[in-house]
């Protein structure tokens, strides 16, 4: 027997079966203390991990997916010899392991962590998603694996500290506080999270006595409430619409700079890009609320219940948008909804179109996949079986399998016990079929006379019956539909209109005929960071003998994190020759400095395409371009990258570009 399993040992490791160490293994809990050097980058832990053996073995092993730069065993109650290969610590058990006992050991160690873990200025955050939580903490990579984590988290007084669970006590000394926090349910590794940084809390509580927690910079005051709006209502929403309870101790979320993506669903604390933290008028552009829903939505669907794999991710991300466009719909009624619906098949018909669609239990699936062709899949399965049986098989589903792991089959089963359905020909539509069932999205879309309507608008030729259009009470996308359809033929009448048509017109109508001019100008006025950005781009365009004016009254708006007003304004300030010419060199320097190191990567982003298109790039910039190249967001280091293989493309920039490598090797 074992020389068996040694064999099995062998094999388990270099991937060549499939069976999971968790199927011999269950690791309970991980208990870690954590410190840092953030001058360094440097973790540093001592973790205490207990583990039952389920069937007979003779190894176990914790990931850790970053190279560990130092490591010690202490207070094992099981002998094994130790050694760390291929980012895993290996004990192989020298002595006999007991079915069902539960054993113990100490991990103290230090690493700096390549991914997963961020220092950036003055926060500290992570991103675990996937199989990355282990480059910081050492634990098991395996979703199927639930551990019940708890961390305790030394740092520098004046910063908040936070982590999963609930803070159940803080040690403060002279210099540094001990933040404690504990969870009462296990959890996959992936969702483990912290985020530190200088952060003001609101605080409210749900309907059910759920504490919510809200984080913002302190300079940020103003920007809580647009940011936040409807969290509390959406979280009750949520827990009455799926009918289980919300399964963790509280509700935290934190805003993070330069994070990787627009939000990720830890356990019991959502971190999200700072990006969408905005004042009342970008609240009109762009806020919080789907990704906010969307977060939260995954608390049950991802967190409480994870898929055991690939192929049954829709079963989060699925789930997640549509319960985060449920609880939009309680917020802005059903047109709001449908409209979603609608742009998500749009989205997924494009990706037909140019040949990237694949199976919704797919691995490989893209996120349009997983996330909108989810969504419609439940939508559709919904209308089919109707409400009371979705629900009654939701609730079912979640009940049966809390606190641990699921397939398609699981949810499938549980929907045609509820219903009495045989559900076999949605799975092979919806979930198996390549293709978009494009009659069925239709047939359900026409249930909403919204969008009966709005797909009956056609202004690809302009009549009376258009123009008609924009002074009734159709709806404001419909509007939006005619105003890209006729933008040539847009009458004063029209700019009476929504804060949302108007913002149609300041995008598509770029040729300003002088009747229109002072209505065009009102657009100036809006509450929208989006349609004076695009106003006053066309002002200066179409009437060059007033931009002195447009200049004079936009000088002091930002727009959203990204300065998009302000980037504009600098170039065109730049452009109007006759405007303050003293202060040219200065508008270039400020330009210049948006794209440094300790701005966002939006910002750095908006400051370097401008700086490319007037032809600016010099030494500064292009040294932090250069330094963008390896920024530890992806989206971003790959967008410098081609911009420096644009800017090579001329001698003169290629050479700047060479001896500034040189100046940094």
């Amino acid at each position: 027997m074992k020389q068996y399993l040694q064999i099995i040992f062998f094999f388990f490791f270099f991937g060549t079966i499939t069976a999971q160490q968790s199927d011999y293994v269950d690791f309970i809990s991980i208990k870690a203390d954590i410190g840092f050097d953030n001058s360094l980058g440097l973790v540093k832990g001592s973790v205490v991990y207990k583990f039952k053996i389920l069937k007979e073995i003779d190894s176990v092993f914790i990931d850790a997916g970053n190279r560990i730069d130092h490591y010690e065993i202490h207070n094992s109650n099981f002998k094994a010899r130790h050694t760390y290969d291929a980012n895993r610590l290996i004990f192989n058990f020298t002595n006999d392991m007991v079915k069902d006992s539960i054993y113990e050991f100490k991990l103290i160690y230090f690493s700096y962590p390549k991914k997963a873990m961020y220092f950036i200025d003055d926060q500290i955050w992570t991103q675990g998603q996937g199989k990355y939580t282990s480059n910081w903490l050492p634990s098991i990579d395996d979703v199927n694996d639930k551990i019940e984590f708890d961390l305790s988290i030394t740092y520098e007084n004046g910063y908040e500290v936070l982590a999963n669970g609930k803070l159940i006590n803080k040690e403060v000394g002279e210099d540094y506080t001990k933040w404690h926090y504990e969870m009462q349910k296990p959890m996959s590794s992936y969702l483990v999270a912290l985020a530190i940084g200088n952060y003001n809390k609101k605080t409210e509580t749900s309907k059910s006595g759920i504490p919510l927690e809200y984080y913002y910079y302190p300079n940020d005051s103003l920007k809580v409430e647009p940011t936040y709006r409807y969290s509390k209502q959406m979280f009750d929403f949520l827990e009455e619409e799926i009918g289980v309870a919300y399964p963790w101790q509280n509700y935290k979320q934190v805003p993070v700079k330069d994070f990787l993506y627009s939000g990720m669903e830890n356990t019991s604390l959502t971190i999200f890009s700072d990006s969408f933290m905005v004042d009342s008028i970008g609240f009109n552009d762009k806020n919080y609320i789907t990704v906010n829903a969307h977060e939260l939505a995954h608390q049950w669907f991802g967190d409480l219940v994870t898929a055991t794999s690939g192929e049954h991710h829709w079963l989060q991300e699925g789930f997640a948008t549509y319960y985060a466009l449920l609880a939009e719909r309680n917020i802005f009624g059903d047109d709001h909804y449908y409209w979603q619906l609608f742009e998500n098949a749009q989205e997924l018909i494009a990706q037909e179109k140019a040949g990237q669609s694949t199976s919704l239990l797919d691995a490989k699936s893209s996120s349009t996949t997983f996330y909108k062709k989810g969504a419609w899949a439940l939508h559709v399965l919904r209308e089919q079986v109707g409400d009371s049986a979705f629900t009654t098989a939701v609730k079912t589903y979640l009940g049966k399998h809390s606190f641990g792991n699921v397939t398609t089959t699981d949810f499938i089963s549980e929907v045609e016990t509820s219903s009495q359905q045989d559900l076999s020909g949605f799975v092979d539509d919806w979930l198996t079929e390549v293709k978009l069932p494009e009659d069925a999205v239709v047939k359900s879309l026409k249930k909403s006379a919204f969008m009966r309507d709005y797909l009956a608008v056609d202004c690809n030729e302009y009549t009376q019956k258009c123009k008609d259009y924009l002074v009734s009470n159709i709806s404001d996308k419909a509007k939006i539909k005619v105003v890209s359809q006729v933008s040539k033929h847009i009458e004063p009448e029209a700019f009476n209109n929504s804060l949302e048509v108007r913002q149609a017109i300041a995008q598509y109508v770029t040729e300003i005929p002088k009747e229109l001019k002072p209505h065009y100008e009102s657009l100036l006025n809006d509450k929208s960071y989006v349609t004076i950005e695009a106003a006053l781009y066309s002002l200066w365009v179409n009437f060059p003998e007033e931009r002195i004016k447009y200049l004079q009254k936009t000088k002091d708006i930002k727009g959203f994190n990204d300065y998009n007003v302000r980037c504009l304004w600098l170039v065109l300030h730049l452009n109007t020759v006759e405007f303050q010419p003293n202060k040219k060199q200065d508008v270039l320097n400020e330009l210049i400095g948006y794209t440094s190191p300790n701005h966002h990567f939006e910002l750095r982003m908006r400051a370097f395409d401008y700086l490319k298109l007037i032809g600016g790039f010099e030494s500064k910039s292009i040294k932090s371009l250069l330094k963008a190249t390896k920024h530890h967001n992806w989206r971003f280091s790959k967008y410098a990258k081609q911009v420096i293989d644009e800017l090579e493309n001329d001698s003169a920039y290629k050479r700047l570009i060479e001896q500034l490598k040189n100046e940094q090797k």
